[in-house]
């Protein structure tokens, strides 16, 4: 059977161009989903050179921007063309405190909006078989969900890890209420959690940064490594039939009894559709 597009959002990062790699390796037609097309063209050409499959594409989207995501996802669904694997591996961790156009905290909107979007949007493509991978991190356990989520990340002063926390935990929730609501559909959505990489994001624009390459990133993942995760629940046999699952070194991972029945899963969900309604947004 012909294998449906794989959509890589990210792709031209550390875990991202990995991922696309394997992708491509396995047949699929890829849509390297990148802010900066111009740097993501030379590394297309090199997958293609090193996979030997040419159906490989960059297209542009800035998850910062609702209407990117729209612009993006509107032309999809115009050409109609089936989705086989979603790849919502994108993420920033930023230092100061940034609102984007549409008046959300820049990190909740790359790292948790837009994916929600994304996927939401592209669903009608989406066939039983078609598999969609979420990266989260282990950060999500010490998150929290706060009135001022959308806008400002979280309640008081802002601090980038727990912004950055309170974005994972609510991807995690978004896989496991996605999930639920796609039980019968043939459709499955799962979490990865690549763990510490060694990649860009690390850098946290501080002072302490050169302490941090010298003392703690020769003991951190590398990118493959990072990848490995993302790519076994987008590939493996073993991970054909698993739904709303968070794993981590290529393991289901137990998630604890609170993230898994999450007081506000339901809520999240309702907010975040009302929230892009507002927007003009439609699913």
């Amino acid at each position: 059977m012909e294998k449906g597009l794989a959509i890589i959002t990210g792709a031209d990062g550390g875990m991202g161009q990995v991922i696309t790699a394997a992708l491509a390796k396995e047949g699929y037609p890829v849509i390297m989903a990148c802010l900066d097309p111009e740097k993501a063209a030379s590394l297309c050409n090199r997958i293609q050179q090193e996979t030997g499959n040419t159906q490989i594409e960059v297209r542009r989207i800035d998850l910062a921007s609702l209407s990117s995501v729209n612009n993006f996802t509107g032309q999809l669904l115009k050409e109609g063309r089936p989705v086989s694997r979603l790849m919502n591996n994108a993420g920033i961790l930023t230092t100061p405190v940034r609102k984007t156009e549409d008046g959300l905290e820049t990190i909740v909107s790359v790292n948790y909006v837009a994916p929600y979007m994304l996927t939401r949007q592209l669903l009608p493509l989406m066939q039983p078989g078609c598999r969609i991978v979420n990266t989260v991190s282990c950060t999500y356990a010490i998150g929290r969900i706060e009135p001022d989520f959308f806008e400002k990340g979280r309640n008081g002063r802002f601090f980038r890890i727990p912004v950055y926390s309170n974005t994972k935990l609510a991807l995690l929730l978004f896989t496991q209420e996605l999930a639920e609501r796609l039980q019968n559909q043939g459709i499955t959505i799962n979490a990865s959690d690549p763990g510490i990489v060694s990649t860009n994001m690390i850098t946290m624009q501080a002072w302490f940064d050169p302490l941090t390459d010298i003392l703690f990133r020769p003991f951190i993942k590398t990118p493959v490594q990072g990848a490995a995760t993302a790519i076994h629940l987008a590939l493996s046999d073993e991970a054909k039939d698993r739904n709303g699952c968070c794993y981590a070194n290529c393991k289901k991972r137990n998630v604890s009894e609170r993230i898994r029945h999450h007081a506000q899963q339901k809520q999240l969900w309702d907010d975040t559709e009302i929230l892009l309604r507002q927007k003009g947004i439609r699913f």
